[in-house]
């Protein structure tokens, strides 16, 4: 089920400053943590259904459940699984009560958001990182999850994952990856893109993969959700995506406020610092028929194209059935060349 984010020497010094976005004064200052991996998934572990942003439905509810059961997992459900508060799954309170019971439970090995919507980032500054320190587990999903992702990796140091949401159509490609990333720690692991992106490039062209800039690029992976990671720059969460392999997807959003918030992101780090820059595909991001706009890729080459570092479009993550999984902060190779994303060291222990 595809799912919309909203139904992610002094003067030389001052001159380097002054030239490389991030260095100013304002910019924010970033710690650096010990990552912390979580205990791989095994066979009948359990797994907590929740709703940390917009809220859900009883057919969701169902599909979820078979997801789960479907991969030989068991089910507990959060407690405010059905909540809701105007869009959102439940109050701030029933929210973070879910999350804080599902880390607190030393029966639940993974965590698993029903869905993405919108209200995650309101959790942040009263999550108990403390508790989540003391029993690291796993955490799955994409879009508005993103703000747990980098809130928690940011305060925790704990590899969590980008990747299907519990209610999500699970194709093969997405299932054999996210079960080989969560299940099966390994020294390296290559994940090349889904054909069936590739053929669907024919009919849909913001399938198909656009190497921009090419070359071979190592770094932390770090990212997700473009506008999530653009609300976040400049707090106490925000993606430290310096010398790191930045990954970005959106949905149903126009070109301009795609180049909005890669703007912001150039200007509270800086796009040239990262190590590499991967852009997955962006679904419905193309300019209303007959507005006056750039295009989608017009907008990604304004901020990839005077990039000096491998930069591409087009892969497979995001708000789409065929995707793979991507760890937080593990150290990963992006070859443009081969069309490859390679983990370079297990994410789970």
């Amino acid at each position: 089920m595809t799912l919309s984010r909203r139904s992610f020497g002094m003067v030389g010094a001052a001159g380097i400053a002054g030239a490389l976005p991030g260095l100013a004064s304002g910019a924010p200052r970033y710690a650096t943590r010990q990552r912390i991996k979580p205990p791989r998934l095994r066979s009948g572990d359990l797994v907590g259904l929740v709703a940390p942003g917009g809220y859900t439905t009883e057919r969701a509810i169902e599909k979820a459940v078979g997801n789960i059961e479907a991969l030989g997992l068991r089910v507990k459900v959060g407690t405010y699984l059905r909540a809701v508060h105007g869009n959102y799954a439940g109050s701030v309170q029933q929210r973070l009560a879910d999350l804080h019971a599902m880390f607190a439970d030393p029966e639940v090995k993974m965590i698993w958001p029903i869905r993405g919507g919108s209200g995650c980032i309101s959790l942040l500054a009263g999550l108990d990182y403390g508790l989540i320190r003391r029993n690291p587990k796993i955490l799955l999903g994409y879009s508005d999850i993103t703000a747990l992702h980098l809130a928690i990796y940011s305060k925790v140091g704990l590899v969590s994952f980008h990747g299907p949401l519990a209610a999500s159509t699970l194709s093969e490609y997405s299932r054999t990856h996210m079960m080989a990333v969560l299940t099966d720690p390994q020294p390296a692991y290559t994940i090349s893109m889904a054909q069936e992106n590739a053929r669907r490039a024919l009919v849909a062209p913001h399938y198909a993969i656009r190497t921009v800039t090419a070359g071979v690029a190592t770094g932390a992976l770090m990212g997700g959700n473009l506008s999530m990671v653009a609300a976040l720059a400049g707090t106490p969460y925000a993606a430290d995506f310096r010398d790191s392999l930045l990954f970005l997807e959106e949905i149903d959003e126009a070109p301009y406020r795609i180049d909005r918030w890669m703007t912001q992101l150039d200007l509270s780090v800086g796009l040239a610092r990262a190590a590499g820059v991967m852009v997955g595909i962006c679904e419905n991001c193309a300019p209303e028929p007959g507005e006056r706009s750039l295009t989608l890729d017009d907008t990604l080459g304004l901020h990839l194209k005077p990039l000096v570092i491998p930069a591409v479009s087009g892969y497979s993550i995001g708000h789409i059935r065929h995707q793979f999984t991507l760890p937080m902060g593990i150290q990963a190779r992006l070859d443009t060349t081969a069309q490859t994303v390679t983990l370079l060291e297990a994410a789970v222990s």
